[in-house]
């Protein structure tokens, strides 16, 4: 499946689910995850990859993220991210 099938999917199911999403599509910065949203008010950022590995300058950006109490992830699936909301949702009560 192509990166933006991915995408497409990911942002579909968080505005079903009630998020605030915005889709990146330029950044004045290079590195910034392709999705960042708001989830049950915590600040959430994803970066999604179809095959590849996230590059070193994404994972500085999803660790510089989560170091500031967000949450910082790299999405392969749909599924990743219905995990990452379980856990968020979980730990929010």
């Amino acid at each position: 499946m192509k990166e933006q099938s991915i995408q497409s999917q990911i942002i579909k199911y968080l505005n079903s689910i009630g998020a605030y999403v915005v889709k990146v599509t330029l950044a004045n910065r290079s590195g910034v995850p392709d999705i960042l949203c708001c989830i049950d008010g915590r600040f959430v950022a994803i970066e999604v990859k179809a095959k590849r590995a996230a590059t070193a300058l994404q994972k500085v950006n999803l660790e510089r993220i989560q170091r500031a109490g967000g949450v910082g992830a790299v999405a392969y699936r749909l599924e990743d991210v219905q995990d990452l909301v379980r856990n968020i949702r979980g730990k929010n009560g």
